[in-house]
């Protein structure tokens, strides 16, 4: 029995000119499953060869869920007490696997990867990331409903929280607040943490909530998301507390318009690179080109971050049923950054925001 998703993998592994492919739990594993396996202590490794049964050393534990997905698996369960040693030469032998060996080289580990090469004597480890970002690169109806119900749930989440917003309020507080709120209305499962930055902080692009109090006058960026069935939204949005000052204003006017630029140069047919150049030349343009310190956006799935990247040198070309960010930013040190992301979805004659949370300056009451 096969299944789209493993069709796909078995295409990738011939494109990629390996012999087979070894997953850990992860989004490329729960892609081809149905099933979120925990990364944890407990090595678990999906092997796929074309031609051949799939092939999984699991704890015995996790034995029982990796039955209810869609693919059959010759099993090597192994209890605590014994540990995977035997279970994975086992496996070996059933396999009689010969050549490369493709690995997630962003995802496995040490110990996933010596198991295989004290077993497996006959293969060697070659990663296969950008290969394998192919099994999750465009999203089916099923996915796109998810991220459009997770989007949903944020947006609908941060409105609410902006409502309890006030001047000593501080930034680990709203973020807690946008957690309660996005739990409230169904969302799973945050992606990443929420970021939550107030005054001189909005410079830093991944900074981190703390206790500081939000005072009037300041930048208050936040950038969060939620999950529905494994897949995320990630939004972010810069507002002033109170009246914005001239210099908020004004940078705040700057990567709008690039955000709008970057939006509008996506479509079929269009490459990567192309929406981050237009995104970056009006930042550019406007003199605060060394102060837009990262690619303007990145794929999302069931991952906050994966392919595409959008990003100069990536010439990949973007197809109906792609989803990324646009993300253009401006980051002042100690003084203050401001962001503004969208999330997109590519349509056979365009492309569709995601999102629709209003872009403009808010001056939030405090």
């Amino acid at each position: 029995m096969s299944t789209p998703q493993l069709e796909t993998l078995h295409r990738i592994i011939e494109r990629a000119e390996v012999d087979a492919v070894a997953l850990i739990p992860g989004a490329n594993l729960r892609a081809l499953t149905g099933i979120e396996f925990h990364l944890m202590e407990r090595p678990l490794v999906a092997f796929f060869a074309p031609g051949k049964t799939s092939v999984a050393v699991v704890p015995a534990l996790e034995e029982p869920r990796l039955a209810e997905c869609p693919i059959p698996f010759e099993t090597f369960p192994w209890e605590d007490a014994d540990g995977p040693r035997a279970a994975f030469a086992a496996a070996a032998g059933a396999l009689k696997l010969r050549g490369a060996l493709g690995v997630e080289g962003l995802r496995m580990r040490v110990m996933e990867a010596h198991l295989i090469e004290e077993f497996f004597l006959d293969v060697r480890l070659r990663p296969v990331d950008e290969a394998l970002a192919a099994l999750r690169l465009h999203k089916d109806t099923e996915a796109l409903a998810a991220m459009r119900q997770a989007i949903r749930i944020s947006e609908q989440a941060l409105e609410a929280t902006l409502a309890q917003v006030r001047v000593g309020m501080s930034e680990r507080e709203i973020a807690a607040a946008l957690v309660i709120e996005q739990l409230r209305r169904g969302g799973g499962k945050h992606p990443f943490e929420p970021i939550v930055l107030s005054g001189p902080k909005s410079a830093l692009p991944h900074g981190e909530p703390d206790d500081r109090a939000v005072q009037a006058g300041e930048p208050l960026l936040i950038d969060f998301g939620t999950t529905v069935r494994g897949y995320a939204s990630d939004i972010t949005r810069t507002f002033s507390v109170g009246r914005p000052s001239p210099r908020l204003e004004e940078i705040y006017a700057v990567v709008q318009a690039a955000n709008e630029a970057g939006r509008r140069a996506a479509g079929p047919g269009v490459p990567a690179q192309e929406i981050d150049r237009a995104a970056r030349r009006v930042i550019e343009q406007a003199g605060y080109g060394p102060y837009f310190t990262h690619r303007t956006g990145h794929g999302l799935g069931l991952e906050a971050h994966e392919a595409p990247s959008i990003v100069e040198g990536n010439t990949l070309v973007l197809e109906e049923g792609m989803v990324f960010t646009v993300e253009p930013g401006i980051y002042l040190p100690d003084v203050l950054g401001v962001r503004i992301e969208d999330d997109l979805v590519i349509t056979a004659d365009g492309a569709e925001s995601l999102t629709t949370f209003p872009r403009e300056l808010q001056a939030l009451s405090g």
